[in-house]
């Protein structure tokens, strides 16, 4: 057992943007690109619209959104096509998940705590990401995201866990300084090279895994 020489017990793993690639940043540029649209204009359009229909926290599903993204850019696609560009770019970080199997296997309680849709789940049926978890927190079946102290509290709850003993890794600034204010050890994710570099501050004994 490694545990007493890394000072997490818990540790909270974003999923777009830290465990795999942002893919639905990707999609809206593809998707822009594929229908003449400005993705400057396009992209945070989109991401206001996932936060208004409440489709991040459960409020509608995926046929809605698409709805209303279609009735807000007047594009014209598919929810099959619109849904595949999004699930096709969500590319996996092959280490990352090496790191939180490694973490398990010293003893290290993982989770994902994730801002994210229905879409999570089709992801795991694809590619088995929850197997490498303890727990999966998706702010779409929960009914609250990270924007809100309740949802680190909920996650925290379940996992039997404290802030004090946890690290919360995400590549969100305001997700990473909300965790940081309820006691979290935090890493903001900018990059794989810098990423390693910080984890192995807070838990040198696990390295950098190889895959």
């Amino acid at each position: 057992m490694l545990e007493g020489l890394c000072r997490p017990t818990t540790i909270f793993f974003d999923f777009g943007g830290v465990l795999a690639e942002e893919g639905f940043r990707a999609a809206l540029l593809a998707i822009a690109r594929e229908t003449g649209r400005d993705p400057d204009v396009l992209e945070p359009l989109a991401y206001e619209m996932a936060w208004s229909t409440g489709f991040v926290v459960g409020g509608c599903d995926e046929a809605g959104f698409w709805r209303a993204f279609r009735e807000a850019t007047g594009i014209t696609a598919d929810d099959a096509w619109l849904t595949e560009t999004v699930l096709s770019r969500f590319t996996l970080r092959p280490r990352m998940f090496a790191l939180a199997d490694a973490a398990r296997a010293a003893g290290i309680r993982t989770a994902i705590l994730s801002d994210q849709t229905e879409w999570l789940g089709r992801l795991d049926a694809r590619h088995g990401i929850f197997s490498h978890f303890d727990a999966v927190f998706n702010s779409y079946h929960h009914g609250v995201s990270k924007r809100d102290a309740a949802f680190f509290e909920l996650a925290l709850a379940a996992m039997g866990a404290k802030a004090e003993t946890s690290l919360f890794i995400d590549d969100a600034p305001r997700n990473v300084e909300l965790a940081a204010s309820l006691g979290f050890s935090t890493i903001l994710y900018r990059d794989e090279a810098g990423f390693f570099r910080d984890f192995a501050d807070v838990c040198p004994t696990l390295g950098v895994p190889r895959v």
